[in-house]
């Protein structure tokens, strides 16, 4: 089994590289980059100082000031050569220097890690402290009433994507046509440093709870049924049927027997948790306002600033890949059936 974990860990290599080139070719190639930003802004500048005549003298700058401008953002080289050394600075940790900001992509990126992590972990742990407890009751309560009600409103909030469904919350509570009881936006209150901690802690509580309900969304039906479904094929085993030939109650069967085996398929997922809490979801935050990695990188590819999309492409790369690596490590930690060859 060591040997295909090494296989594995060796085949990140071709896939990291598989995936960096192909959004660097894309992005190359897409209309309005930095150079055709840069000269429409020094044609607006010369537009707004110098009036219409020296408007009409920008809408065609110099041959050798374009060569300038793509000089200056590395575009006088061949593709194959940008990303060579676009790759070579990566592999000595340098993401480059962002366009907008003017300031290292690493450092740009890293002030954005807190509040993703704050919202990825967070959904992430309430996903599974509501979802197994759910799961368990529907499987226990298999056919009645409440498991088909929670298993239809359970369907329905995953058929919504989770930032339509930020949307409509903004319109139902943030003050709009109804109810004023959610702020419109933003990560936590303005005057966050006066606070006394337990105004810091409603505060954030009271800006967090529908952004962190949107980011649940999307796993929550995955989550409630797949326990639902492990528990169920637990209790058709003969050894829970054997427990219950003892006399053993019900309740230590489902908890003591059945419930630690279910748990299983859900272990597995642990994985994949870094990558969750770092990648942030790009349309959710871009709803809320929340300055967090989703919406960096959403805004980066509104405004065509390569390296900082690039640098989160890296980020999420690497803790996707190493994720599906660590999920395969937690099966096989948990369950001594599985052996990988």
């Amino acid at each position: 089994m060591t040997a295909y974990f090494i296989r594995r860990f060796l085949l990140i290599i071709p896939t990291f590289f598989g995936i960096t080139v192909a959004v660097f070719v894309i992005m190359q190639f897409v209309p309005g980059g930095p150079v055709e930003r840069r000269i429409m802004q020094i044609q607006m500048a010369a537009a707004q100082g110098g009036g219409l005549a020296a408007a009409r003298g920008a809408q065609s700058l110099p041959e050798d000031a374009i060569e300038q401008i793509r000089a200056y953002y590395g575009f006088d080289k061949p593709i194959h050569i940008r990303y060579v050394q676009w790759l070579w600075k990566v592999l000595h940790l340098d993401l480059g220097t962002s366009y907008v900001y003017q300031d290292p992509v690493w450092d740009v990126i890293r002030s954005r890690f807190p509040v993703s992590i704050f919202l990825g972990l967070t959904g992430f742990l309430l996903s599974y402290l509501i979802c197994i407890p759910l799961g368990v009751m529907k499987a226990v309560r298999h056919g009645s009433k409440f498991d088909v009600i929670s298993s239809a409103l359970v369907f329905m909030g995953y058929s919504v994507p989770g930032w339509a469904l930020g949307t409509a919350l903004l319109v139902l509570f943030g003050g709009g046509s109804f109810w004023s009881v959610f702020p419109l936006g933003g990560f936590r209150p303005d005057n966050w440093e006066y606070l006394s901690l337990w105004g810091k802690i409603t505060g954030q509580l009271h800006y967090m709870f529908l952004p962190v309900v949107c980011y649940m969304i999307g796993s929550f039906a995955t989550l409630t049924i797949l326990s639902k479904n492990s528990l169920m094929e637990n209790l058709g085993q003969d050894y829970v049927r054997t427990a219950f030939a003892k006399g053993l109650e019900e309740r230590r069967v489902i908890f003591t027997h059945a419930l630690r085996n279910s748990l299983i398929p859900l272990v597995t997922g642990l994985g994949n948790v870094i990558s969750l809490i770092l990648a942030g979801s790009f349309l959710v935050e871009r709803v809320f306002n929340i300055d967090g990695m989703g919406f960096l990188g959403y805004t980066a590819i509104l405004q065509r600033d390569y390296p900082v999309a690039l640098g989160i492409l890296v980020i999420d790369s690497l803790l996707m890949l190493v994720g599906n690596i660590l999920s395969d490590i937690i099966y096989a930690a948990v369950d001594p059936r599985i052996r990988f060859k």
